[in-house]
């Protein structure tokens, strides 16, 4: 009994523990020091119930990091459906799908896992696991997805049973642990620098397509300055809110705004999982999947989560630049983002979505930028997302090119950018990122990172005395089997050029 007693008394220290150290922002020199010291004394329950308040607080900064998940996710929902619509309608004769059903299904997606993820789980079961969102690199295999055979509620099952595999072998945090510096600055090099040089085409096209080119130059100048200027005075996060907004003011002051279409409807979804998989004539028109539905989605699941490390590297890195030193903490745990994602991806498609999720960048990276925890900005993300898909007209809004790609190219490109820069510090963690920037070049940035963590953990690239910190499976063993899983899936899907798919 006495030990029963003594055990409650620290379990009751420890959950009090946040409330005991945390401090007004007034005592503090400057917001940025208030904002170091919560993420320094939070101590975030894994697997348990976290209370506002007592565990963590809502600060203005939240607002940032869930205003650009928000308008990033929508865009990026929007744009898988649409691929999933015109996929399906050329692969099968009796499937015809439009706009208005990409739109429906995007706010399913909103609804359901916002509640269920954003807020519940991120917010207060485990605040170490990053919100499931979009996986962007996938977005433009879907037209293949489709016409290979797969279905989209077996491709979801698929994904989230690996995942969950995955995760329970701690392979996430492994192959994390596995990728050098070197390595990484390379990959968010590449990634911020192929996405910035996308969304500047995709906004001068949208200039160009209306006859008004001169106001996407004049846009992307603002935004440089001003993105600039908030990096000089340490308001690098509020990049996406103001950019975005600036870019949509001028766009419509200059006459831009005729071309911006307020098309959807405020209403609820239908939620009825039967209406989406129950019926070949309705919902998405394929009915329940069979066999050949698995194995045509196999090497597609098997790809999307072998993505899945070099993506979470990604957004903890993050953290760890922009974080205090002794906030270890709160830093995302890759493990658990995994098992979120995973049983987020099975949820979604099987009440009607057709999402294909990874750890949610639009809202991390800013969210790290601003200095804060995962948890006050999921639960402000997930109510906005509800709203959003609610009322409608805001995704309307979110996906206008003048504030959807300069939202994405302040909040999540350039700060990748800058991210893999400062990782390269030296010789040796330059070679490895000219490597991995190559290799990714030549194939994909998936190829990049597997054979240049390979070489690096070799010694035969980087750090020549890398290889004597680890062992003989950390090496040899486990580098070697990532790099035959992501080009045999590559192979499967024919994402390495100039040789066919072989499904």
């Amino acid at each position: 009994m006495a030990t029963h007693a003594q055990d409650r008394s620290v379990s009751h220290e420890e959950k009090s523990e946040y409330q005991k150290k945390h401090k007004p922002a007034s005592s503090f020199a400057s917001r940025a020091d208030y904002l170091n010291h919560e993420l320094q004394i939070m101590r975030p329950r894994r697997w348990g119930l976290n209370l506002p308040g007592r565990d963590f607080r809502f600060e203005i900064e939240d607002l940032v990091p869930a205003l650009a998940g928000t308008i990033g996710i929508i865009a990026m929902y929007s744009a898988v459906m649409m691929s999933w619509a015109d996929g399906l309608t050329a692969a099968w004769d009796h499937i015809t799908l439009g706009k208005a059903f990409a739109v429906e299904v995007a706010r399913v997606e909103m609804l359901i896992p916002a509640l269920l993820f954003c807020v519940l789980l991120c917010g207060f079961i485990n605040p170490r696991a990053n919100l499931a969102g979009n996986h962007g690199p996938m977005i433009p295999l879907v037209g293949t997805i489709a016409l290979a055979g797969a279905h989209p509620l077996a491709l979801g099952i698929l994904i989230g049973a690996f995942g969950l595999i995955l995760s329970y072998l701690k392979g996430g945090s492994k192959l994390v642990n596995l990728t050098s510096q070197g390595v990484a600055g390379g990959l968010l090099i590449f990634l911020g620098f192929g996405g910035a040089k996308g969304q500047i085409e995709s906004l001068l096209a949208w200039g160009a397509a209306i006859d008004m080119g001169y106001i996407s130059i004049l846009i992307l100048a603002v935004s440089i300055v001003i993105y600039a200027f908030l990096a000089r005075i340490g308001k690098r996060w509020l990049a996406i809110p103001v950019c975005a907004v600036t870019g949509g003011l001028i766009a419509t002051a200059l006459g831009a705004g005729s071309s911006l279409e307020f098309v959807t409807q405020p209403g609820v979804p239908n939620l009825n999982p039967v209406y989406w998989w129950g019926s070949t004539e309705q919902g998405w028109q394929l009915g329940l999947p069979n066999l050949s539905h698995f194995l045509a989605s196999l090497p597609f699941a098997l790809l999307a989560v072998a993505m899945w490390s070099p993506d979470f590297l990604g957004h903890r890195i993050f953290q760890e630049l922009n974080y205090p030193k002794k906030a270890e903490k709160v830093l995302m745990d890759v493990d658990d983002t995994m098992t979120g994602c995973s049983i987020r991806q099975m949820v979604g498609a099987s009440v009607g979505g057709g999402n294909i999720t990874s750890s949610w960048g639009t809202y991390m990276i800013p969210a790290a930028i601003a200095r804060r925890p995962i948890p006050g900005g999921a639960i402000v993300l997930g109510l906005l997302c509800i709203a959003v898909a609610l009322i409608g007209y805001p995704m309307d809004v979110a996906t206008w090119p003048p504030v959807m790609t300069i939202a994405l190219l302040s909040g999540v490109f350039l700060p990748l950018l800058e991210a893999g820069m400062q990782m390269v510090k030296d010789a040796k963690s330059s070679q490895a990122a000219g490597i991995c920037i190559f290799a990714s070049m030549a194939v994909n940035p998936v190829f990049g990172w597997a054979v240049t963590m390979l070489l690096d953990n070799n010694g035969l690239i980087g750090d020549k005395e890398r290889p004597t910190t680890l062992s003989t499976v950390d090496r040899l063993v486990i580098p070697t089997a990532t790099v035959i899983i992501c080009i045999a899936a590559m192979l499967a899907v024919g994402m390495i050029p100039g040789i066919p798919s072989l499904l």
